[in-house]
């Protein structure tokens, strides 16, 4: 008999046994297949009986008989929720080159990029909301209301308002706004903690796809802590398969009992429509994400979260044989920052991190979630495996330092990195630009669209190892490489992007 292997959700593994065949061709096959027929016969003919009056139905069981038995609807679910959703829709101008067929073109193109003029051009975008206070304060996604000069939302019952941005928190893909004027008596949806939820449960999606108007689809809770997508900096998302399409962006994921579980952020998809696959951000960090607001946490690029001053990574089936732990599942300390909140609090190198705040950590995603969503000044109470031995450590949330300064340098000239803004890592860069395998040495902060930088592919959060074979380890010494590099006409650089090197060379 062959075998195969079978996966188990919790993360054990064995080898099964294929399923017996059932062969009815053979005899004994044949002899059960006539005891059952006569005992079929038997209980028909037993006292005038129905074969279907033999198996007995439950007692309770019985045929509807009213309309509100027959009729089963989201309809009241959804006259609660919808009022609070909006359509949004925003207007931003772009600047672009004329398109001209050699453009394409190795050879050609530098000289009609040079003498191609630019032109500008409104662009329209559409995306969903919720109304979540009676201030008229408006949830969405970032990538929503990003760079938009134009907000106008939209409520269900006709009324339209100007809106105007609060807060763009990129890591997170949530964006705020403020819808303006007189607003009235506005409707409100309320957050409902999506740790309630379970694989199974019934959800609806309410929004505006393809600006068709506002549109409720249902389905299920597909899967939760769901990772690996690189949608956000912090990948943890709901999964369902209520049909998402473009334009859903921002809306709401409801639960049945009326509470916003998720904001609908993105799909997988083969040809832009749903496929089934969509993907919400959890309530708890859109709640996180307003807090922080209210308090004023928050700088330029978003919501200053905690920072505890330590990296961990996923463990695997390898690592939790080789540490006698009965499946994987956790997260392993790979470092701890000398002098921060994680090393004060005594956490080694190799601890294992089994919960934060009562709440299970599956894997290191689920960790930076958790983490991300602890508002700065509270205490977190993280339960740690060492040595085969359980124990408690707390911290306190605190804002990561600004050690050392950014020092932001601008490049200007004739040279590839013209256009690009620099600053030196600390450990609040790594957290506000999502770095990674970057303790020290300088990063691209900005990207001036259109200008050299962005023509040889730099993009924000690079990372600058060296240039012309020359260790870069503070924005002062990044103008004297270059000039350097100028004098040669040739520049060697090393970039390092979410974590992997690589070498350019420029002439």
């Amino acid at each position: 008999m062959s075998a195969r292997f079978t996966a188990i959700p919790d993360g054990r593994r064995f080898n099964a046994p294929e399923p017996a065949l059932f062969l009815p061709n053979s005899r004994a096959s044949l002899e059960i297949m006539k005891f059952l027929l006569a005992l079929f016969f038997m209980l028909a003919s037993a006292g005038g009986a129905s074969a279907a009056d033999a198996i007995a139905a439950p007692a309770d069981a019985a045929v509807p008989q009213t309309a509100e038995q027959v009729k089963l609807s989201y309809a009241p679910l959804v006259k609660e929720i919808a009022p609070a959703v909006v359509n949004i829709y925003t207007r931003r101008t772009v600047q672009g080159r004329v398109l001209n067929p050699f453009m394409d073109d190795p050879f050609f193109a530098p000289f009609f990029e040079q003498f191609s003029p630019m032109r500008e051009r409104v662009e329209s975008s559409l995306g969903s909301g919720f109304i979540v206070d009676k201030d008229g304060l408006v949830v969405t996604n970032a990538h929503v209301i990003r760079d938009a000069e134009e907000i106008m939302a939209v409520l269900s019952d006709g009324r339209e308002f100007e809106a105007e941005q609060v807060l763009i928190d990129n890591a997170s893909d949530v964006g705020l706004l403020r819808l303006k004027g007189n607003t009235g008596d506005l409707p409100v949806a309320h957050l409902a903690p999506s740790e309630a939820l379970e694989v199974g449960d019934l959800v609806i999606a309410i929004g505006n796809p393809f600006g068709v108007g506002q549109t409720v689809t249902s389905g299920i809770v597909s899967a939760l802590a769901r990772s690996n997508t690189d949608i956000n900096d912090y990948d943890f998302f709901i999964q369902t398969d209520a049909a998402i399409n473009p334009g859903n962006s921002g809306g709401p994921l409801v639960s049945m009992d009326g509470g916003v579980v998720g904001v609908n952020s993105a799909i997988y998809s083969r040809s832009g429509g749903s496929l089934g696959i969509g993907f919400a951000v959890p309530a708890e960090m859109v709640q996180a994400v307003i807090s922080a607001e209210k308090s004023g946490q928050v700088s330029a690029r978003g919501v200053v979260r905690p920072w505890l001053g330590f990296s961990a990574q996923n463990i695997t089936s390898d690592i939790a044989n080789s540490m006698g732990l009965d499946r994987p599942r956790g997260a392993l300390v790979s470092d701890v920052f000398v002098g921060g909140p994680a090393d004060e609090a005594g956490l080694k190198r190799g601890d294992v991190i089994a919960a934060i705040n009562g709440r299970a950590i599956r894997d290191a995603d689920e960790l930076k979630f958790r983490i991300a969503t602890i508002p700065l000044g509270d205490r977190a109470q993280i339960k740690i495996s060492r040595d085969g031995k359980e124990q408690d450590i707390t911290f306190t949330a605190s804002p990561p330092p600004e050690i050392p300064s950014r020092d932001p340098v601008t490049i200007d000239g004739r040279n590839p990195f013209s256009g690009a803004t620099f600053i030196n890592v600390s450990p609040a860069v790594i957290e506000e630009l999502g770095i990674l395998n970057m303790e020290d040495g300088v990063v691209v902060s900005e990207v001036e669209a259109g200008s050299s930088a962005a023509r040889i592919g730099l993009r924000e959060g690079d990372g600058i190892i060296a240039i012309g074979n020359k260790h870069i380890s503070s924005t002062r010494q990044i103008k004297g490489r270059m000039e350097a590099a100028s004098a040669q006409n040739r520049w060697v650089i090393t970039l390092r992007r979410r974590g992997r090197d690589q070498t350019l060379i420029l002439r």
